[in-house]
């Protein structure tokens, strides 16, 4: 590990031998909450560890404990509690919450697993050990990737709405769409990390994204729509050029647009080790509508891409290839193949307890006391310690007036970084009334 630790190995260890699956009613409870929190430090750990690349601590535990499967029926299970329960919960009248934490802390709990699986899905032995799970998590990654290119082709960013007297759960609503779209985008890493394991993981690997053509669109498809979208990714604004870099939207310099985004080298990687691994392209039933899908990407292997990215000069000569020749018939033999079955699983379970499995949350999690609260903010804030939030954040800090990189911060509310002193001194006007709430005693003058 380096230098700074959140977790001791026998933290960790013991945090890690604890994962389990909760049932859906049980979202939210004392006992979830808890592994919640163990869940979030173990991300930031994990983070940790690969920034100082002096081992993986925890993707080693995960894996000799074999919880990788139990992060994959946690993560279903809080995407169908978003998709079934969460929106009975908004629709509720007399349910207006004075606090939305609670609820919060529910819809960030897909967002952390993702996060933590993206950190070290990068391990090939990790992929391995997720076993039968590895065709459910396609199955989500496929369902993400749908998200993603129907909200890229849009051509706009999703953006927070400001305006005075929101609801509290309109807000939490407009929350939970921004953070989908974070996890979408996570989602797709973590299909690319799978797609690396087509030579040497469970067959189920390979399976998910090549046979998956019951879905619509299919996921090469899929795929596909996400390129031509990533290519466009940076939208008009204002005049300029954005692209989602490093969790957040940033302007893009004329001198930088051509440029390859760490999204679309993650996309092309991923259709780069379906289509020219053997084993992935001896499971693809090429059909004369996949060909012409596919035969779409030669628009955009340019030179440009292909110098960032010397490997796409195979996929362009597999394309040239691939123009040249007539699909063969479907196969007529018997043919075995895996389905997910969590989702599946978890829906009959439950189908037809939504609002019921709502209304027992709203009374026994939802509404929590004062003191609840208080006892829940002092145990975030052992969690989220400023110095382990400053080594995962994904950039250096920027100066709140200029934009340069910032080293100092204001010294009454520790929330607003500058680079220099005048800086400070001229942006301190917009920034008094927000420092100010923050700071104890603090009042406008």
């Amino acid at each position: 590990m380096g230098d700074l630790e959140l977790l001791l190995p026998g933290e960790a260890d013991v945090l890690v031998r604890g994962l389990r699956s909760f049932p859906l009613m049980e979202m939210g409870s004392a006992g979830w909450n808890q592994q919640h929190e163990n869940l979030e430090k173990l991300n930031m750990q994990a983070i940790l560890d690969a920034t100082a690349s002096q081992g993986e601590p925890i993707q080693q535990l995960l894996v000799t404990h074999g919880k990788v499967p139990t992060l994959v029926r946690e993560l279903i299970a809080v995407e169908m509690w978003k998709q079934k329960v969460f929106p009975v919960l908004c629709k509720l009248e007399d349910f207006k919450p004075q606090n939305t934490f609670p609820i919060y802390m529910v819809l960030h709990h897909e967002a952390s697993i993702i996060n933590l699986l993206e950190t070290v899905f990068f391990h090939k032995e990790v992929c391995e050990s997720a076993k039968d799970t590895i065709m459910d998590l396609v199955d989500y990654c496929h369902r993400k990737l749908t998200l993603l290119a129907g909200r890229s082709g849009r051509g706009e960013p999703p953006e927070e709405e400001e305006a005075e007297d929101v609801p509290p759960m309109k807000e939490l609503q407009t929350q939970a769409e921004l953070m989908e779209f974070e996890i979408a985008l996570k989602a797709l890493s973590v299909l690319r990390y799978i797609t690396d394991c087509v030579d040497r993981a469970h067959v189920s690997t390979t399976e998910g994204p090549v046979q998956q053509e019951r879905s619509a669109p299919q996921p090469l498809q899929l795929l596909l729509q996400s390129t031509h979208c990533s290519t466009q990714h940076a939208a008009p604004l204002a005049g300029k050029l954005q692209q989602f870099e490093g969790g957040r939207w940033q302007t893009v310099a004329p001198s930088e647009q051509q440029k390859m985004s760490k999204l679309d080298g993650q996309v092309w990687i991923a259709l780069y080790n379906l289509l020219l691994s053997p084993e992935a392209r001896a499971r693809y039933c090429l059909t004369r509508f996949a060909k012409g899908q596919l035969l779409k990407l030669r628009a955009f292997l340019t030179d440009i891409l292909i110098d960032q990215l010397p490997h796409l000069a195979d996929l362009q000569g597999f394309l040239a290839r691939l123009a040249l020749v007539e699909p063969q018939p479907p196969k007529k033999d018997l043919v075995f193949e895996q389905i997910p079955e969590i989702w599946e699983r978890l829906e009959r379970e439950n189908k037809g307890k939504w609002k019921a499995m709502a209304k027992h949350q709203l009374e026994h999690m939802f509404s929590p006391s004062e003191h609840d609260l208080r006892l829940q903010a002092q145990r975030w804030a052992e969690t989220y310690r400023l110095d382990v939030l400053e080594a995962v954040a994904p950039e250096r800090p920027r100066c709140a007036y200029c934009g340069a990189e910032a080293s100092k911060r204001c010294s009454r509310c520790q929330n607003e970084w500058y680079c220099c002193r005048e800086c400070q001194v001229q942006h301190w006007e917009t920034h008094r009334k927000a420092c100010v709430q923050v700071t104890p005693g603090g009042r406008v003058k």
